[in-house]
């Protein structure tokens, strides 16, 4: 009850015309959900996937952590809270790179991929802020950070759809390839948001200054467009893998 009278009193807080303070309070809000879906349901399956269904409970609830204190942020103090997301991010990012691995352990995956995997998630991560945060005022080097994370996903990209990751979701076959080409896709086109973030909120984000000319227009649009991606990916992570094992369960109780 004492939650319910917090979460109605911040609501009360959001402007109607508040778009970014409305999509952070519903980011929290399925992100929360989603944790205690997770959880509640690890110990309907074996010790194969109830690893991955934690993590992926963590992955949610991280966010939805933060997403309260970014909401917080914003409210009071209406400007894009870059720090809090990208502490976000460097720790639920890995997870979802590590997500890789625990589904295709069953095929043979070393950790050196999920370190691989881990250390080119941060790279992006870490010049993502530094483009961002650090280098406010040089369009140059924002562009410049900017490039530097953009090679770090193409990597993460080519590694799950073209090299060791595909091959070893090929070997594994059944339930195991459909979630890793599953989320593949979240990686290609979901993943891809955040990019489209960088452009719209920073002066140097490739062509960015063409697209929004108002840097206060281009922070709202840009944390909305950061939100909806977070809501979407990490969910829908933690779904994808959900999904797999019980379709594992339901194949070897057949």
């Amino acid at each position: 009850m004492k939650l319910l009278t917090i979460l109605l009193a911040d609501v009360s807080k959001i402007a109607t015309d508040d778009y970014v303070g409305f999509t952070f309070f519903v980011g929290c809000m399925a992100m929360m959900a989603a944790s205690a879906f997770f959880f509640l349901s690890m110990n309907s399956f074996d010790r194969k996937w109830k690893t991955s269904i934690l993590v992926s409970g963590l992955i949610t609830f991280i966010a939805a952590v933060h997403y309260w204190y970014m909401r917080d942020y914003w409210a009071t103090v209406a400007e894009s809270p870059t720090f809090f997301r990208y502490v976000d991010w460097v720790l639920t990012v890995p997870l979802m790179c590590v997500e890789f691995y625990l589904i295709l352990k069953v095929a043979g995956a070393k950790k050196s991929l999920m370190w691989k995997l881990i250390f080119w998630s941060v790279v992006m991560l870490v010049t993502g802020y530094f483009g961002e945060a650090i280098a406010i005022g040089d369009p140059t080097m924002q562009w410049v950070w900017g490039l530097i994370s953009g090679i770090a996903y193409f990597i993460i990209v080519y590694i799950i759809w073209f090299g060791e990751a595909k091959k070893l979701a090929e070997q594994a076959g059944g339930a195991v390839l459909a979630a890793h080409k599953t989320l593949c896709w979240f990686v290609l086109v979901g993943w891809a948001i955040y990019p489209v973030g960088y452009i719209l909120g920073t002066e140097g984000g490739l062509f960015g200054a063409q697209l929004v000319s108002d840097i206060g227009a281009a922070q709202q649009a840009m944390n909305v467009v950061y939100n909806i991606g977070d809501a979407v990916n990490k969910i829908g992570f933690g779904l994808v893998v959900y999904g797999a094992a019980v379709a594992s369960r339901a194949a070897s109780e057949a």
